[in-house]
């Protein structure tokens, strides 16, 4: 995991943070996705839900995702029945490193979200790092490595 503290931070649950790590094994080689959905407080993407979306890159699955914006929406939807928002995203990295590519950030566009990256080597889940897209816009926005802390499940 991750363990830089930079200020910003990714709570998540021993549960949901399985539950990614499995959804990147169960789509190699190819890249899989989700939306994280929770609660944003005080400097910490604090995570209670991963909804899992559909990879629909036809050309590049194997390196590249896309969610459709139709399920964005229904992602987004299903979060305000919840009384939650949109924290994050998440996807694998099949057979190569837990970073950014400049694809991942050029891609990357809610200010304020966590990007969790797994690393999936040959179908088995590695590291997995978040990274916060800060900045005001498109012009000045940046990832930074961000620490995750992965907490017991509650009672």
């Amino acid at each position: 995991m991750a363990t830089t503290s930079l200020g910003q931070k990714l709570e998540i649950s021993h549960a949901v943070y399985g539950q990614l790590r499995k959804h990147g094994e169960e789509t190699y080689p190819h890249e899989c996705c989700g939306v994280l959905l929770g609660k944003a407080l005080d400097g910490i993407n604090e995570v209670e839900v991963a909804v899992r979306a559909g990879n629909t890159r036809t050309d590049s699955a194997h390196n590249r995702y896309h969610i459709a914006p139709q399920e964005l929406v229904s992602i987004q939807r299903q979060a305000r029945e919840q009384d939650l928002d949109i924290v994050g995203f998440y996807h694998s990295h099949p057979d190569h490193p837990a970073r950014w590519s400049v694809t991942d950030f050029n891609e990357a566009h809610w200010l304020g979200c966590s990007y969790v990256i797994t690393s999936v080597e040959q179908g088995i889940a590695g590291q997995t790092n978040s990274f916060f897209l800060a900045g005001t816009g498109e012009d000045d926005k940046r990832f930074e490595d961000e620490e995750i802390h992965v907490r017991p499940e509650r009672c």
